[in-house]
């Protein structure tokens, strides 16, 4: 019984963390009543996420990590990614890792017959993915949850160029200070702002959340047409966090399937 109550247990802290992660509630989690902080750099970086308590492990011994390096691909028929997003008020975190936007029920991804709810989107520099050896300045994370808990990961890859007036709106609302939430009601905005105008090429593969607990089973869809953002725009982001991206992680025989 003993056992089984342990099993229960470590189970609901793991499924926790990793919900956690992946809605963005959390910079750092408690370890044994000490605040356990991960960071991109150092003693605390990404080759060490997996040594820093066991719920991390999969940074060092999992086989479907992400982010990854996209080259080989295979041709495919995907289905449309459909997108129905509302508008929502501002509600925008600095969790110390990335700008982070929580946003309001009701928006939502269809592919194929499945539903995933947008719960939020954050931002990483330089992109976390590269295509065909490229990497982008930055990187969009529009991260959704499906009823029984599986995650799909939109990601929005982003050029320097000229100015995007939407993140122009978010970044002048972001908090300089860590662990704020700043709710601008009187400020509403819509997640389909952050899209390309073609997000019917896409990228596809099975991997992990790109922070602890870099949890498995994650559906990724990158779409392959950029979007730009300013020069200060960057430069306003990277002042906050000059690099808040994962290194690249092996493939290990995962097959990268993009549309026909």
């Amino acid at each position: 019984m003993k056992i089984l109550k342990y099993s229960v247990v470590t189970a609901a802290f793991i499924l926790s963390l990793s919900l956690a992660a992946a809605t963005g509630l959390f910079a750092e989690s408690e370890n044994h009543g000490k605040t356990l902080h991960w960071s991109y750099e150092g003693e605390c970086g990404p080759d060490h996420w997996g040594e820093l308590i066991h719920e991390y492990c999969n940074a060092n011994i999992g086989d479907m990590q992400s982010p990854v390096g996209i080259s080989v691909t295979e041709k495919a028929h995907l289905e449309t990614i459909n997108f129905h997003y509302f508008p929502t008020p501002l509600k925008i975190l600095n969790n110390g890792h990335t700008i982070q936007i929580n946003y309001g029920c009701g928006s939502f991804i269809t592919i194929g017959n499945k539903k995933y709810e947008l719960m939020q989107f954050h931002f990483h520099t330089p992109s976390e993915h590269m295509i065909h050896g490229k990497s982008y300045d930055m990187e969009a994370h529009l991260v959704h949850k499906g009823a029984h808990g599986e995650l799909a990961v939109i990601a929005v890859l982003i050029s320097k160029g000229k100015e995007n007036a939407f993140i122009k709106t978010l970044w002048s609302n972001f908090p300089n200070e860590v662990g704020k939430m700043n709710t601008a009601s009187d400020v509403r905005i819509c997640a389909s702002q952050l899209l390309p105008q073609n997000t019917t090429s896409y990228f596809t593969y099975t991997g992990s959340l790109t922070t602890p607990p870099c949890t498995e089973g994650v559906n990724w869809f990158i779409l392959k047409t950029p979007i730009e953002v300013s020069q200060v725009g960057l430069n306003k982001f990277t002042s906050l966090f000059k690099h808040d991206a994962r290194p690249i992680q092996p493939v290990r025989g995962r097959v990268i399937k993009e549309n026909e």
